[in-house]
């Protein structure tokens, strides 16, 4: 598949009107805690998808009042921008945009009162205030508890720990990031089932709140709006949207998998279901799919993750550390003036020799930003260890970690699901990294197939395209549109050179 990078910010064409019987195209919103983008998705039954991309634009977390916060006033004018942009693109082309799909990372909200404002900034996950939350939560439902209903990993930052650190929660509700975006384009307010089940608050098997939970802890019942699920459509575009980014009158926001992850895994190109996956980005999701949850004690304290997927799955998974760990090293060395590029670190790296040291890439120690390179080096001499103060040892400790975890959780995943899997998709920004790529086909003693890049870009269009009518059937049929219309690229344990299927 051949996937545009042209970027646009060009206005939009207010007074373009497509044609009546104008290709469909659609837009995706897709938005990581590093960046974003607006993307026009293109479908054909026959060949597959295409992406071009019109607008990117920066993300991150700022500090405000000792917090860690998302700029999301920052945010949505970026997304007008993109839809702005996408609007020009289309009408230029004769195109109709038919809906806009909105996917972001999990957990974080914004509280909304009765009138639609925004009362405060929303938190970012990387904010310490949730660590305090954490014990008076288990006292009032313990983890066991927890988990038997939600199926939930445990990270101190999910957002049953946020909510209960707030002073307050009277007459407001809480959207959840791409929720938000949806409320403030349609004026709608709902909750998309997949980010909903990252939430610590929803029942895995009902996959209803789990207003319990809500009554143990003391939050108002209707704190999160009614669920809708991927494919649902949500609402037309408000007046006022219309006319800032001249987006047809007939354009509506559509529900996809809005947790970036569940349209990710929605795009693994995988062509039977004994696959495993990585979604590899800020963070790495390993994992399986599954019909139904695993809620056992054994999951739990193995700290696995039931979160659902598009068309009722479930993303069985745990995160991982990620390159989150090498882009905050890139830009501490930035700041000392080491500039090197990626690809000439990555080569550095692969040309060191194996059996160096590790750290542990998802300990929490590793979350907020602030010299990760020293922090990594602090680690390693924990463990006994000494790395070096070349990037490239740094770099290799890194990759060397990063497929040491994905091989551990994949090995517990099988162990606890029962499932033997054939091969393992990297999907991501990791896909493109060809030394993490190898090393996670040498750690798991599994073939690696790696691609596409923009598999969340990707699962959100489809699940738009599905609800159009333009294409038909279950996640097989995506999934195989993928495969066919992209390239993909094989690691095969111990070789040195991948090959391209």
């Amino acid at each position: 598949m051949n996937n545009a990078a042209t970027t646009s910010t060009a206005p939009a064409n207010a007074g373009a009107v497509p044609a009546p019987h104008a290709k469909q195209v659609f837009a995706a919103i897709d938005i990581g805690a590093s960046s974003g983008r607006v993307m026009l998705g293109r479908v054909c039954p026959s060949t597959g998808a295409t992406l071009e991309t019109v607008h990117r634009f920066p993300n991150g977390v700022v500090e405000l009042d000792g917090g860690l916060h998302w700029d999301f006033d920052a945010l949505f004018a970026e997304v007008l921008k993109g839809l702005a942009a996408a609007a020009s693109v289309a009408a230029a082309k004769g195109e109709r945009i038919a809906s806009i799909g909105i996917d972001t990372w999990a957990v974080d909200y914004g509280l909304v009162n009765s009138s639609g404002k925004l009362v405060s900034v929303p938190f970012s996950y990387r904010d310490e205030r949730s660590s305090s939350a954490v014990s008076p939560v288990h006292a009032a439902v313990p983890p066991e508890k927890l988990y038997a209903t939600t199926g939930l990993q445990f990270l101190q930052f999910n957002t049953v720990y946020q909510l209960a650190a707030e002073r307050s929660l009277e007459g407001v509700q809480a959207l959840l990031i791409p929720d938000l975006i949806a409320f403030l384009l349609t004026g709608v307010r709902r909750t998309e089932a997949t980010n909903a089940s990252t939430t610590g608050l929803f029942d895995a098997v009902s996959g209803q709140w789990a207003t319990e939970f809500l009554e143990a802890l003391g939050l108002p019942r209707d704190i999160f709006p009614p669920l809708i699920q991927p494919g649902e459509t949500l609402g037309a575009l408000l007046p006022a949207i219309r006319e800032q980014t001249g987006l047809p009158e007939d354009t509506v926001v559509v529900a996809v998998g809005s947790h970036d992850t569940a349209s990710a895994v929605a795009a693994v190109p995988a062509l039977d279901q004994d696959f495993a996956y990585i979604s590899s980005g800020t963070w790495s999701l390993v994992g399986v799919e599954l019909d139904a949850p695993v809620l056992t004690e054994a999951s739990r304290t193995a700290n696995f993750t039931n979160e659902r997927g598009v068309d009722g799955t479930i993303r069985y998974l745990r995160n991982v550390g990620g390159l989150w760990l090498l882009s905050e090293c890139q830009r501490t060395w930035a700041a000392q003036g080491f500039s090197q590029s990626l690809p000439a670190l990555l080569d550095a790296a692969a040309a060191l020799p194996p059996g160096g040291p590790q750290i542990n890439a998802d300990d929490p120690a590793f979350t907020a930003p602030d010299n990760m390179p020293e922090r990594i080096r602090a680690a390693v001499r924990h463990n006994g260890d000494v790395l070096g103060d070349r990037p490239a040892a740094v770099v290799r400790c890194i990759m060397d970690s990063l497929a040491a975890g994905y091989a551990r959780t994949l090995a517990d995943a099988e162990r606890l699901t029962g499932r033997n899997t054939s091969a393992v998709h990297i999907v991501g920004g990791g896909s493109q990294n060809r030394l993490l790529c190898q090393l996670t086909a040498d750690a798991t003693g599994k073939p690696v197939v790696a691609g596409p890049v923009e598999a969340t870009a990707l699962g959100n269009v489809l699940v738009q395209a599905r609800a159009a009518g333009v294409v038909t059937g279950g996640l097989a049929e995506l999934r195989s549109l993928v495969a066919s219309g992209t390239e993909l690229v094989r690691y095969e344990i111990g070789r040195q050179s991948p090959v391209t299927v």
